[in-house]
C-alpha cells in the first residue's frame, strides 16, 4: 500500500515507457494494477489535519511557517529542496494544497502494531508543531478559514483550474477538507465483489457515524458533514461512488478512461490539457504525443471517489475526527471486514441505506434509516472484534466507545428530529 502522496510528479526515468495501442489495452491495465486479489493480510491508516494558529485558529497559515515546523520532514512540494525525511517510524509526512498535513503509516499485518505505529505518529507531528505555535485541527473540515492553496506546484493549479467552473467546492475540497483513509485488501478473487460492494454499502452508515465536520468556513453548517457535501459535489465524473456491480475492475475501467483529463506532466507550470479530452481520447491519437502507462498511471491518482480501488481498497469517505478519535473507526473496519461470513452480515444490514450518502452527509444518524444500521453494524462488528489481535481490555474499550458514539449521536434525535 503505498500513499498517494509518494506518485512522482515527474515522468519515470529511463527508458521510454510503455505505449497504448487502443482502449482496450489501456482499460486491462486500469483493471490489473487497481483490482489486485490475494489472501486479506495488509491494513493501513491515511490521517490528513487541518493545521491552525494554537493562539488563533482563525489566522492564515503561511507556508514559511508550517515548512519551517515541519523541518526535515517537509515534503518536496513544500520545500522543493526538503530531504522529506521520514517520521521515526517510517512514514513520510506530505502537505495538501491548503497546508493540511497528511501521515501515511505504512502497512501492516497486526492490528495492535498498526494502531502502536498511528499514535506514535500522531504524537510526533504533534510535538513538531507545538514550538511553533501550531496544532492540529479537530474536525473533517476547516470551520473558520476561507480555502486558500499554499502549494504553488503545476498539479495543484491544474486542479484548481479544472473544477474551478464547476463551482467553489473544488477549491474547497482541496484546501479545508481533511479525512481519515483506510486501507484494506481486496482479498481472494470469489470474495472481491462482496468486499467491493459491503466497502461501499457501508459508506453512508459509517460517514454519518462518524461525521465530524459540521461547516466548512462557516458555511454550511448545519450539515453533519459539510466534507463529504464538499467532495460529491467538486467533480462529479470524479467523486462520485464507483459502480457497484459483478465486474466491478471493468466497470472501474471505463470510467477511468471516459474522465476527463486535467493534469499532464511537463516542463514548466502549466498542467493544463492543451484542449477538453478524456483519457481515452488520449489513447486514440488526441494528443501530439501518445498516453503511455506513466500518464495513465498519474491519470488514475486524480480519480477522488468516496472507495478508490489501487490494487487494495483506499476508504475515504470517514471525517478526519478529533483528537483520539481515529482508533474506533479503524478498529470497526479491521473487524468488519475479517472474515467472509462478517462481510456477508455487513451486506445485511446495510442494506436499506445503501447509496445514502447525500443523507449521511446532511443528517447524520438523524437519519432514522442510517441510525438503525449503524447500530446493527456496530453490533456486528463489536461481535467480530475477537478476530482481531486486540487484547479483551482494548476490544471493551472499543466496542464501549462504538455504542457511546451512537447513543450521543441518535440522541439528538430526542430534540432535533429525524428524517427519512
Amino acid at each position: 500500500m503505498t500513499p498517494l502522496t509518494a506518485v512522482r510528479n515527474t515522468p519515470a526515468p529511463g527508458p521510454a515507457p510503455a505505449v497504448f495501442r487502443d482502449r482496450a489495452e489501456a482499460e486491462a491495465y486500469v483493471a490489473s494494477v487497481c483490482f489486485k486479489h490475494g489472501p486479506p493480510r495488509l491494513l493501513g491508516v491515511e490521517l490528513e489535519f487541518t493545521v491552525h494558529h494554537a493562539d488563533d485558529p482563525a489566522r492564515p497559515l503561511d507556508a514559511r511557517t508550517l515548512a519551517s515546523a515541519l523541518g526535515k520532514h517537509a515534503p518536496p512540494t513544500l520545500v522543493p529542496d526538503s530531504p522529506q525525511r521520514p517520521l521515526p517510524s517510517g512514514t513520510p509526512l506530505t502537505v495538501e494544497p491548503g497546508g493540511q498535513v497528511e501521515i501515511s503509516t505504512p502497512p501492516r499485518e497486526s492490528l495492535t502494531d498498526l494502531l502502536t505505529v498511528v499514535a506514535e505518529d500522531v504524537t510526533h507531528l504533534r510535538e513538531l508543531l507545538e514550538p511553533a505555535g501550531l496544532r492540529l485541527g479537530q474536525r473533517g473540515a476547516d470551520p473558520f478559514r476561507p480555502p486558500r492553496r499554499m502549494l504553488r506546484v503545476p498539479r495543484y493549479a491544474a486542479m484548481e483550474r479544472a473544477f474551478a467552473p464547476l463551482g467553489p467546492e473544488g477549491i474547497t475540497m482541496m484546501c479545508s477538507t481533511a479525512g481519515l483513509q483506510v486501507c484494506l485488501d481486496f482479498g481472494h478473487a470469489e470474495d472481491l465483489p462482496k468486499r467491493w460492494a459491503a466497502v461501499h454499502a457501508l459508506g453512508p452508515v459509517l460517514n454519518a457515524l462518524f461525521a465530524n465536520s459540521p461547516g466548512v468556513n462557516g458555511r454550511r453548517t448545519d450539515w453533519a458533514s459539510a466534507r463529504m457535501r464538499t467532495l460529491y459535489a467538486t467533480d462529479p465524473v470524479r467523486t462520485r461512488p464507483a459502480a457497484v456491480c459483478a465486474d466491478p475492475a471493468r466497470a472501474w475501467a471505463r470510467r477511468v478512461l471516459d474522465t476527463p483529463v486535467i493534469a499532464i506532466r511537463r516542463p514548466g507550470p502549466d498542467w493544463a490539457p492543451p484542449h477538453p479530452l478524456t483519457f481515452a481520447d488520449w489513447v486514440a491519437g488526441a494528443l501530439d504525443r501518445p498516453a503511455t502507462r506513466d500518464d495513465l498511471d498519474y491519470h488514475l491518482t486524480l480519480q477522488f471517489p468516496p472507495v478508490r480501488p489501487r490494487g487494495y481498497l483506499e476508504v475515504r469517505y470517514l471525517d478526519t475526527p478529533p483528537d483520539g478519535g481515529w482508533l474506533p473507526p479503524v478498529v470497526l473496519m479491521a473487524a468488519l471486514f475479517s472474515t467472509p461470513d462478517t462481510v456477508d452480515g455487513v451486506l445485511a444490514a446495510t442494506e436499506t441505506a445503501a447509496g445514502r450518502w447525500l443523507a449521511a452527509a446532511r443528517y447524520g444518524l438523524r437519519d432514522p434509516v442510517l441510525a438503525r444500521a449503524a447500530r446493527d453494524v456496530v453490533d456486528l462488528g463489536c461481535a467480530a472484534l475477537c478476530h482481531t489481535d486486540l487484547t479483551d481490555e482494548q476490544t471493551a474499550a472499543i466496542a464501549a466507545e462504538l455504542h457511546r458514539t451512537i447513543d450521543d449521536k441518535t440522541g439528538e434525535d430526542e430534540t432535533g428530529g429525524g428524517r427519512s
